[in-house]
């Protein structure tokens, strides 16, 4: 389930989209110049930890306890000694009871409060940084906060969301704030905007874009204020301030109000989620859609280096998929490449053993270094696309290109490097072995490379070696060869599909399948979240049999997605079945209105 209607299942209105107005700021207001960075925005990069993932109590049903939350802060400072850089610790939601205002901590999670978690921080140079709706109050699942005596004028003709314009709410939420920078909290995030909020007596006074309007204006100002009396506090955007994180296939045709680049340090652009591009490895799927989205808000109006990608999540909750650390380097390394300068890693920090922090250490310097000098660019094609792209940086030293392949094939493509020479490998996926030459990059399918060129590249006295090679990941096996079987699929019934395929010695078969409503948009199939959701694979189903026998298939989908997924992937073990003899496929989803399926066929070779 989209997880903004998973919260407010409640509500009438769905997600608001803020249009591009004019600034209410000053007659010439618009996008940042790129060198002003005027009240707002990051004065350099900056590294965050956020234990969101780590618990789960919307996916899941994993509260956040302060034994959990200072467990976490004791793995953040064990990375910090082995060369992480982390500035900040964030509390994500939930930390407050539900009757103090955002004033008091959960009385059973934190019956002594947050004093020991802030001095902590403070003791181990980490500073504190807290979650807060910005006027949601409740979930489908009943209120997280109840209305205090000081919100009473503030609650809006919808019970579960507060009127920012009218009312002691937004006065007191500024109030709140400054007491919490009082004892030391200098982040602050802000999630969840409905600003449809108006009180019953409002209703009918104003039109429904006054209403919009008068409640964004309302929070920019405060937000305003609060940055001016507290010079350095770094201030963050997720749900509700704009733009589509929904799929990965529509048009990058919305806008991001640029007044909230006066007020927030960054926005996000989504939280992790699968994207509308099928891969064998889905963990790569949901790194593409980090990527689309980067490429997104990069064409709604955002500097790069202010897009919050918040794609490092790691952990053992519904949230993050259950993913653990599969797959956590290339993640890591593209939430450093997209070049934003708030780096969010979110979860289950014990998953990282030393070895996995000194690696996590040194892919955080070389990304540091490039993103300091704010030279970020997007090249290749659009993610969503399912064709080679990348993200390139700049500094006096060299370039780096962080390039993926996300099609089935192996690919070439050229890297915007103009006439540069000496290029290196310092870091692949395994199995497939990459190979660059010049500016053109020969890369497997689904596969992460990432190119050096001037000292990133040398070998000079093993400079690039000790400094910058990142090595390969070997848990992940790219194929070495691929090959797309001609396959005609036939339609045998409502959201049915099927084939024959006669096979190749020797070498395994992957299966690719996707979903599609009658006007050519994917389908994301939404059957529940956890704990109590059903896995996306009982829906989006790939059976394979031989002589009517049933062969058995390796998935990664068999996942409960609270994000939805469109598509299925599957691959067959060479040895598993008779060559000689063809392999019926049956492709089927039990969505309940009628579908477009779509299948394609490939013969994969994998290393020896």
């Amino acid at each position: 389930m989209k997880r903004r209607n998973f919260i407010t299942g409640s509500l009438g209105a769905g997600i608001a989209m803020h249009p591009f107005v004019r600034a209410w700021s000053r007659p010439d207001a618009g996008f940042p110049d790129k060198n002003n960075l005027k009240l707002a925005g990051p004065v350099k990069p900056v590294f965050i930890y956020n234990n969101w993932s780590a618990y789960d109590e919307l996916s899941d049903n994993k509260p956040q306890t302060e034994e959990l939350a200072m467990n976490e802060l004791a793995q953040v400072i064990r990375l910090k000694n082995s060369g992480v850089q982390v500035d900040y610790y964030v509390m994500d939601a939930f930390w407050f009871d539900k009757f103090g205002g955002y004033r008091t901590w959960h009385k059973k999670h934190w019956p002594d409060g947050p004093d020991e978690w802030l001095i902590k921080c403070k003791l181990n140079d980490i500073k504190p940084g807290m979650w807060f709706s910005t006027n949601l109050i409740a979930t489908q699942s009943g209120r997280f906060l109840e209305v205090i005596p000081e919100w009473k004028d503030s609650l809006g003709s919808d019970p579960n969301i507060m009127c920012l314009f009218e009312g002691g709410y937004t006065k007191h939420l500024a109030d709140t704030l400054q007491l919490w920078h009082d004892k030391g909290v200098r982040l602050f995030k802000f999630d969840f905007a409905y600003f449809e909020a108006v009180t019953p007596e409002s209703k009918t006074k104003f039109t429904p874009d006054e209403i919009l309007e008068k409640n964004k204006v309302a929070f920019m100002q405060m937000l305003r204020q609060f940055r001016k009396n507290n010079p350095g506090v770094l201030i963050t955007g997720y749900n509700g301030f704009g733009g589509d994180m929904e799929n990965t296939y529509k048009p990058f045709d919305k806008k991001i109000d640029p007044r909230w680049l006066d007020v927030f340090d960054t926005l996000y652009c989504g939280d992790p989620r699968f994207s509308d591009v099928p891969m064998m490895n889905i963990w790569r799927s949901q790194d593409n859609y980090s990527d689309h989205q980067v490429f997104a808000y990069q064409a709604y109006g955002m500097p790069i280096r202010r897009i919050d990608n918040c794609a490092f999540m790691i952990g053992k909750t519904g949230t993050c998929y259950y993913r653990a650390s599969q797959c956590w380097k290339g993640m890591l390394i593209l939430e450093l490449a997209r070049g934003g300068w708030v780096n969010v890693y979110h979860g289950n920090l014990e998953l990282l053993n030393d070895d996995d922090a000194r690696w996590f250490a040194k892919a955080q310097r070389l990304y540091h270094e490039l993103q300091k000098t704010d030279t970020t660019i997007t090249f290749g094609s659009i993610p969503g696309k399912g064709k080679p792209y990348g993200f390139k940086s700049s500094s006096p030293k060299g370039i780096v290109c962080t390039v993926v392949n996300p099609s089935q094939q192996i690919a070439d493509i050229e890297l915007p490097v103009g006439h540069q020479t000496g290029s290196n490998i310092i870091y692949a996926d395994g199995g497939f072995r990459p190979f660059v030459k010049d500016n053109i990059l020969k890369i497997g399918p689904e596969q992460l490379v990432v190119v050096g060129y001037g000292e990133y590249a040398t070998y000079l006295e093993n400079i690039a070696e000790i400094f910058y090679n990142l090595g390969v990941d070997k848990s992940i096996d790219i194929p070495i060869a691929i090959d797309k079987f001609e396959t005609a699929f036939t339609v045998t019934g409502k959201n049915r599909i099927e084939a024959r395929v006669n096979l190749v010695k020797d070498k395994h078969v992957r299966i690719i399948m996707q979903q599609f409503y009658k006007n050519g948009d994917p389908c994301r199939s939404w059957p529940g979240a956890p704990p109590d959701g059903k896995n996306v694979s009982e829906v989006i189903q790939i059976k394979v049999s031989q002589e009517g026998k049933d062969v058995p298939t390796h998935i990664e989908y068999d996942k409960m997605i609270w994000s939805g997924l469109s598509w299925g992937a599957a691959e067959i073990k060479s040895g598993s079945f008779d060559v000689k003899k063809p392999l019926d496929i049956k492709c089927i989803s039990n969505e309940k209105d009628e579908l477009i399926l779509k299948a394609d066929v490939y013969a994969v070779e994998y290393a020896k």
